[in-house]
């Protein structure tokens, strides 16, 4: 056969070996072309008489990390093109029909009449792994890195190959929608034990194990199509069914906020699906997942999640004439909390890591955050004892400046003072000299001024992890006002290796994320001297689709560090800088009733040694006036929350801190938890609509103050009638059949 992205060789026995490995690229992904070939191996096996089986696995590393989302974009385009030319019924028709190709594909591979298995090595994520539950068998490698699972929900969308309908036919329900819904990477033995897969065999035995279930007599019929099937939970309308979908409906409820279409299309093509033989539930999966497909919420997603993350991981914004830098050894000044972190960070990416603080005694209090951390991997399974002796051999404790000597790059994590960072800077260029590439983890102080301790400050660079650094996947890359290319592209490398997102940004006070962090802050603690209920401002946060409410978040940040900020940015700006009834809030519960956050256990909440934390009872005291919850718009909180954080994101495009649409999305949602239904602050803007978003501002601002008054740059694109997407060059929104 005349393939480019598979090879196709039947052995002595009569069984097909078909191996998946796609020219030039390091994973492969599932394609139009994949289909077009896989659909004629489908043929081939069927039809041909000496064929009687086919083993499906990769020629790489990984199975296949799934479909290429840019074909569901490519589909959304072509819709928009044949309402124009044909019609809304037949553009219907068509995008009905190119959504659910790889549903039909993988179920006439089921139906074939052969027995087909899959061998699985690597990552097998997506439509590969609906591919594989369409065969007949499946065995896994029991690899370190091995993985199977469907993640659509994470980007927006859901498993529209068959993944609602198969996995609730090889599970009990509730089990099958945890899966769906949590849309988690699953290791081998776990996936066994769900019966996902049928075997986990060694790397060296994966194919063969494979073709001896087929040459042993393996059956080309899935246990659906058997005739007296049952579903392991049995009928939804049971006993045991009433004992799921009421809790799974709260459930969903409780950790979506009904924001997400692909999430509660789950619960739709599952419930729905159970009810009905295989092929009516792959046509309702179907329906749902075109549903899903045409809802700006799915596009805005796939959009920032998936395209947009996927080009700034992999140096869409760094520069380009700079060669990349071979990294080895990485100094990190300040073992605290932070410093501690990202020395930890470093190290599990295996690169070695000089820790300096003041005192070895300190020193060695920050790299035991390492073993702490690895610990917790060791008894969770997820590392084993070598790998943690490993990692603590590669950080060097120290208070001796002269370890950093040949180290790629310098990062200061000192305390938060201009004083302090500049004498721990000089320190390094008596020991490195200007040439060697210095940044400052920095949250809050100008680069450009911090870059004064340094003889060469196109050499000086902002490197901003968010706190804890090992579960946070943004770094912002602060560029000064003499920031040069080479070490923007350094820090840049560097976060590649660490496997985080980068974005960036220019100088400014709070850069990018701290702003709208701040304005969100701002907007509950003004909530609270309304005297808006606290839990309802807590409740409001969360269903506007932030992580976690306002005073929640000012715990966590730390009430005095925000009151420093506050008190920092009044000395530098003025007093119209700051909000004066949110600098007295926060000076009382820091001056008055010694409430720091959670760090002393006492913030807007009570942390408890046992239990969980709770809202702490004093803050009815705070509240010069108290609002009758029953005649409080949430609607309006809601709004105020995510139009604030947009405010704020736009004012930075408009400011030039952030010069690109992606990197305000993608910043958004992953460093801040911005509600990632929307695709980001700018796509909450965009989607929409810029006018309407425009009079949205003007009627908050006329209940609640001024800082809702739009600004300029939106105004501009109203009367304009563009997009931040539209006007920057950055890519559209998949065209909506609701648009």
């Amino acid at each position: 056969m005349d393939l480019t992205n598979f090879r196709f060789d039947i052995d002595t026995d009569g069984i097909a070996l078909l191996t998946w490995d796609m020219p030039k690229r390091s994973m492969n992904v599932i394609t139009e072309d994949v289909m077009s070939e896989l659909h004629r191996v489908i043929d081939k096996v069927a039809i041909d008489a000496h064929v009687k089986g086919c083993v499906v696995t990769s020629g790489k590393e990984s199975f296949s990390g799934g479909a290429d989302l840019n074909m569901l974009q490519a589909l959304g385009h072509d819709y928009a093109r044949m309402v124009t030319e044909d019609g809304e019924e037949k553009a219907m028709q068509a995008f009905f029909d190119g959504s659910r190709k790889l549903s039909v594909l993988f179920r006439k591979l089921e139906t074939s009449g052969k027995p087909w298995a899959a061998a699985i090595n690597g990552l097998c994520l997506g439509g590969a792994f609906e591919l594989a539950l369409a065969c007949h068998y499946r065995v896994m490698s029991d690899g370190e890195k091995v993985r199977v699972g469907l993640p659509e929900v994470k980007v927006g969308i859901f498993p529209g190959a068959g993944g609602t309908q198969r996995v609730p036919r090889l599970m009990p329900t509730g089990d099958a929608l945890q899966m769906l819904f949590k849309g988690e990477q699953i290791k081998p033995a776990l996936a066994k034990s769900m019966g996902l897969v049928h075997e986990v065999v060694p790397q060296t035995d994966l194919v063969e194990r494979a073709k001896a279930w087929i040459r042993n007599g393996g059956k080309g019929i899935a246990p659906w199509d058997e005739k007296g099937f049952k579903p392991p939970s049995g009928k939804v309308f049971s006993p045991v069914g009433m004992m799921t979908w009421p809790p799974a409906n709260a459930i969903y409820r409780r950790e979506t906020q009904d924001n997400y279409p692909g999430a509660k299309a789950i619960l739709h093509a599952v419930y729905e699906g159970l009810q009905l033989p295989i092929d009516l539930g792959l046509k309702i999966e179907s329906q749902h997942f075109a549903k899903v497909l045409r809802s700006r919420e799915a596009a805005a997603m796939i959009r920032s999640l998936f395209i947009s993350m996927g080009e700034l991981n992999k140096g869409a914004r760094r520069p380009k004439d700079v060669p990349p830098t071979i990294l080895k050894k990485i100094g990190v000044l300040g073992a605290g909390f932070m410093g501690a972190g990202i020395g930890y960070v470093i190290a599990n990416a295996g690169l070695d890591v000089v820790l300096i603080d003041q005192t070895q005694e300190a020193a060695d209090k920050g790299k035991a955050l390492s073993h702490k951390l690895m610990t917790e991997q060791v008894s969770k399974g997820r590392a084993k004892t070598a790998d943690r002796d490993a990692l603590l051999a590669r950080i060097t404790a120290t208070p001796d400046y002269e370890a950093l000597k040949g180290c790629d790059l310098v990062i200061e994590a000192v305390f938060e003072d201009r004083t302090v960072k500049a004498e721990a800077t000089r320190k390094v260029q008596a020991v490195l000299g200007p040439d060697a590439i210095f940044a400052s983890n920095t949250s809050t102080l100008p680069i450009t001024s911090l870059a004064e301790a340094w003889d060469k400050p196109e050499n000086f660079v902002g490197v901003h992890f968010f706190s804890p650094v090992q579960k946070m996947p943004l770094v912002e890359i602060i560029k000064g006002a003499k920031t040069g290319d080479r070490a923007v592209a350094v820090a840049m490398d560097l976060v590649r290796v660490l496997k985080k997102t980068p974005i960036l940004v220019n100088d400014a006070r709070g850069f990018y994320a701290n702003r709208c962090v701040f304005a969100y802050l701002l907007e509950g603690h003004k909530m609270l001297l309304e005297g808006v209920p606290p839990a309802m401002i807590e409740n409001a946060g969360k269903q506007a689709g932030m992580p976690v409410g306002p005073l929640s978040l000012t715990d966590e940040v730390a009430i005095d560090l925000c009151r420093k900020i506050l008190h920092a940015t009044r000395a530098d700006l003025g007093e119209g800088a700051v909000d004066p009834g949110q600098m007295d809030l926060l000076d009382t519960m820091v001056t008055t009733q010694n409430r720091l956050g959670r760090k002393n256990g006492k913030g807007f909440y009570d942390y408890p040694e046992t239990g969980q934390k709770r809202l702490w009872p004093g803050l009815a005291d705070l509240q010069p006036n108290k609002l009758d919850a029953d005649a409080i718009d949430v609607g309006d909180l809601k709004k105020r929350f995510l139009v604030s954080q947009s405010i704020a994101a736009a004012q930075a495009m408009a400011e030039e801190i952030v010069t690109d649409p992606r990197e305000a999305d993608v910043g958004s949602i992953v460093g801040f938890g911005f509600a990632p239904f929307t695709g980001g602050t700018l796509s909450y803007i965009d989607g929409m609509g810029v006018g309407q978003f425009a009079l949205l501002c003007d009627d908050l601002s006329k209940k609640f103050g001024s800082r809702f008054d739009p600004p300029g740059i939106v105004l501009d694109l109203a009367r304009e009638h563009e997009t931040f997407y539209g006007r920057f060059g950055a890519k559209p929104l998949l065209a909506r059949l609701d648009s």
